[in-house]
């Protein structure tokens, strides 16, 4: 497949082999978040979501932080997001339908978060509604939030009690403590721990073997996942059903049954 470059001023992106790597770029500020850099973000997602080309997406950090939270230092001076408290412009129907965090959510590309370095905040949120997690043996995840005086405002409060179950959810927002790697990998907030020198070789190797399989089975898979999170059982497995039976007039299934009687890797095209 094609290789790809693209660069804006807070965020990287390349297509490598079906795969797409975001790459926060604030390393002077621990990646932290500011309004360009969100905006940049949801555009590249959904570009990496629309691009047939695109099978598996990484997302990770530049530098030593994978994504410190909001940009307090821009906030404080008066520059940043939420920094200015007394505006008489507040809006009580907000759109957020195009923001990372819910564009996140509805990727039909699966997402795997490589957390170079530590994760506070609305890092933390970001790398929770990634599919799967794989952490440097030095990074943390800070739920520090109420801390900072707000609440996990980017999925945090969904994502923790459905990960960890309500108590272990709730004591580690209501305290906004931070955990290590292994602490985390203990807990099933990540898959896997690995030396800092080899966070983008595993999250690449990740990518690489869910790329290999029928990409619309993938998504497919993802998508009923997602939905089954609000469905009953019975509604459920009428959607695999129909999902089920529009992958079997693909292209991808004859190949994958083929492969399968040749005893050879299957060679899937998306179609």
């Amino acid at each position: 497949m094609a290789t790809t470059q693209e660069r804006t001023d807070e965020v990287l992106y390349e297509v490598s082999e079906g795969i797409a790597t975001l790459t926060l770029n604030r390393p002077d500020r621990l990646n932290t978040i500011s309004g360009p850099m969100l905006n940049q973000l949801t555009a590249l997602l959904v570009q990496a979501n629309e691009d047939p080309e695109v099978r598996v997406v990484i997302l990770t950090g530049t530098g030593k932080a994978f994504c410190a939270g909001l940009d307090l230092v821009s906030a404080t001076q008066g520059s940043g997001i939420g920094s200015d408290p007394s505006s008489q412009n507040v809006s009580v129907n907000l759109d957020l339908r195009n923001t990372p965090p819910t564009v996140l959510f509805a990727m039909d590309k699966p997402t795997i978060c490589a957390l170079n370095g530590s994760a506070a905040g609305y890092g933390m949120d970001t790398a929770m509604g990634c599919d799967i997690r794989i952490m440097a043996r030095s990074a943390k995840m800070a739920a520090a939030f109420v801390r900072r005086g707000i609440v996990p405002e980017s999925g945090g409060t969904w994502f923790l009690p459905r990960l960890l179950g309500w108590a272990r959810a709730a004591e580690l927002i209501f305290t906004g403590r931070t955990l290590s790697a292994e602490e985390s990998l203990e807990l099933g907030l990540t898959n896997a721990v690995v030396p800092d020198e080899e966070i983008h070789t595993a999250a690449r190797a990740m990518a690489r073997e869910i790329a290999d399989n029928a990409p619309l089975a993938v998504q497919s898979a993802k998508r009923l996942m997602r939905m089954g999170l609000n469905e009953t059982f019975n509604d459920h497995v009428h959607h695999v059903y129909l999902q089920f039976l529009q992958l079997m007039r693909t292209r991808d299934f004859r190949e994958g049954m083929v492969s399968f009687l040749e005893k050879r890797p299957a060679e899937f095209t998306g179609r």
